[in-house]
């Protein structure tokens, strides 16, 4: 079991949070994007609606980027392997695993 804890560290915290990390990013850079369409371009309505959508799919980007985060920390619980806390897998025997050791 200790193999496995190990092994689900190493993908979760040199996997997976990165990609979270990434595309979390994009969606919110996609959000801050339409919302300064949308207010500079306040006279054309084309624009305006071009802004809307960028924030409407921004925000559901970060739903499900979050939505993923929680799915993973809820299967790693549920399987009593372990959580995922900053920058620390915390398995559910109580020893903490370092990243980066």
């Amino acid at each position: 079991m200790a193999k496995l804890n190990a092994f689900l560290n190493s993908v979760v915290v040199q996997i997976i949070n990165p990609i979270i990390l990434l595309l979390g990013a994009a969606a919110f850079i996609l959000f801050i994007w339409g919302v300064f369409e949308f207010i500079v371009n306040a006279a054309n309505e084309t624009k305006r609606q071009e802004g809307r959508r960028a924030i409407f799919w921004g925000l559901i980007g970060l739903v499900i980027i979050f939505g993923a985060y929680g799915i993973i920390n809820v299967a790693l619980g549920t399987f009593s392997l372990g959580s995922y806390q900053g920058t620390q897998f915390v398995p559910t025997s109580g020893n903490s695993v370092q990243v980066g050791q």
